[in-house]
């Protein structure tokens, strides 16, 4: 057990070690857009037709879970009148 933990710790340590005695060096604020520009460029952008198909498939979803929720919601309040319903004034009137 000893002999694992050793091993580890001479592991770790010198990872560590380098991190802190490597210098950070400063990034010209040119050379940090010419980073971005190659960054960007390796980047696979989808097509106009993925991209539609997508916003199509995110429509669709959104008019079922509202469909879903919208009859969910009316079969948990149908039940019983709301606070605010025309019956519950009447009741309250008629003290």
């Amino acid at each position: 057990m000893k002999n694992r933990a050793a091993k580890t710790a001479a592991v770790i340590a010198p990872a560590s070690a380098l991190a802190q005695a490597a210098p950070k060096k400063k990034t010209s604020p040119a050379q940090f857009f010419r980073e971005v520009r190659a960054e960007a460029r390796k980047i696979t952008w989808t097509t106009r037709k993925e991209t539609w198909i997508t916003s199509v498939m995110v429509g669709i979803m959104v008019v079922l879970a509202a469909t879903f929720f919208s009859l969910v919601d009316g079969a948990l309040t149908s039940p019983w009148p709301s606070s605010s319903s025309s019956r519950t004034r009447d009741r309250r009137n008629e003290r």
